[in-house]
């Protein structure tokens, strides 16, 4: 596939850092003598940013099956960017975010939260290198809160004073590595897209300006200390994954293809409102800027279809086996609902 020429650049590129380190250059990049700031202590440095228009995640559905039963789907639009000075040098990534439904709970988001950023763009032959450091992030979307089940899990934990993930400053957070590689938290945005899988036509954006590739297995969830909360961050994560086809399932890969829109000067203020916006979760009940994203399918085009009742019966057993652990009313007017769906 071929990206479609593009001569609409806006003006100022300079370039150059690229070549201010002969360890930078592929064929392996070498970025470990640049810093890794938090994305959100260089905004004022900002000067050009590319959009991924189109963020395409892939994943295995059933790991370990002789057909892991690959899934492909693209993540709301319009959310994700890299920022970057006229030299090149990149100092930010905005983050991509996605919803799943429970039968049982209601809506979840999910984010891949960027917790570090360096590297370097090259506009003159579209390329980039990067390295970033992420972690999942899990939590109740608003209209969720409108569940039987969340509002009394809610009470109960209020009560208590422990913080249900019913917003994303108390997500669940998902720990993430290279692959194969557990020890290393680090990995590269590296250009073109990713050669360890195929990729479907629909996949696919020969309108983009230019295609990035990265990949990540899967860790553990950050303990909070709390084990009441710690159990139910695992129920969480065990019905999310349910849902999503084990989208963030312990050891799987989730990669994904970034597609970017021709660069654009930054306004920092707005850059600064997008990203607290994003990052704070306001007004996303997985919603976006430019509209949702598409729905997981299999290379040939066919929709994932969750198992809706399978799914609602491991959902009661696994919510029946926490409600073992916590006492009160609430335990029984939560069985109570689940009898009821």
């Amino acid at each position: 596939m071929e990206i479609k020429n593009h001569s609409d650049v806006v003006s100022g590129w300079e370039g150059g850092f690229e070549e201010s380190n002969t360890a930078f250059a592929y064929p392996k990049p070498d970025l470990t003598s640049l810093p890794m700031p938090d994305n959100m202590f260089n905004i004022d440095k900002l000067q050009r940013q590319q959009a991924v228009k189109w963020p395409e995640f892939s994943w295995e559905t059933e790991k370990g099956n002789a057909d892991p039963k690959r899934c492909y789907q693209m993540f709301a639009p319009d959310i994700s960017r890299l920022g970057y000075t006229d030299k090149g040098r990149v100092y930010s990534i905005i983050c991509p975010q996605q919803g799943i439904t429970s039968p049982t709970l209601g809506s979840l988001n999910v984010e891949v939260t960027v917790t570090g950023t360096r590297g370097w763009v090259n506009e003159t032959n579209r390329e980039l290198a990067a390295e970033m450091g992420v972690v999942g992030k899990i939590w109740f979307s608003p209209s969720a809160k409108q569940n039987p089940i969340v509002k009394l899990l809610w009470e109960y934990f209020d009560d208590k004073k422990l913080p249900l993930p019913l917003k994303k400053s108390q997500a669940i957070i998902v720990t993430t590595s290279i692959v194969k590689d557990p020890e290393q938290p680090i990995f590269p945005l590296s250009k073109g897209q990713s050669q360890d899988f195929p990729i479907p036509e629909f996949a696919q954006h020969p309108e983009a300006w230019s295609v990035g590739h990265l990949s990540v297995q899967i860790g553990s969830i950050i303990k909070t200390g709390y084990v009441e909360v710690d159990a139910v961050n695992q129920l969480i994560m065990d019905v999310f994954n349910l849902g999503s086809g084990n989208m963030l399932q312990k050891k799987n890969v989730l990669s994904w293809n970034v597609w970017f829109t021709a660069p654009e000067l930054v306004d920092q203020g707005e850059w600064a409102r997008h990203a607290w916006v994003w990052r704070e979760s306001i007004n996303a009940d997985h919603g976006s800027p430019e509209g949702s994203g598409t729905e997981a399918k299999y290379f040939d085009g066919t929709l994932f279809k969750p198992d809706v009742d399978f799914i609602k019966t491991l959902e009661k057993t696994k919510i029946n086996n926490f409600l073992e652990n916590i006492e009160g009313d609430v335990k029984d007017r939560i069985t109570g609902f689940l009898k009821d769906i």
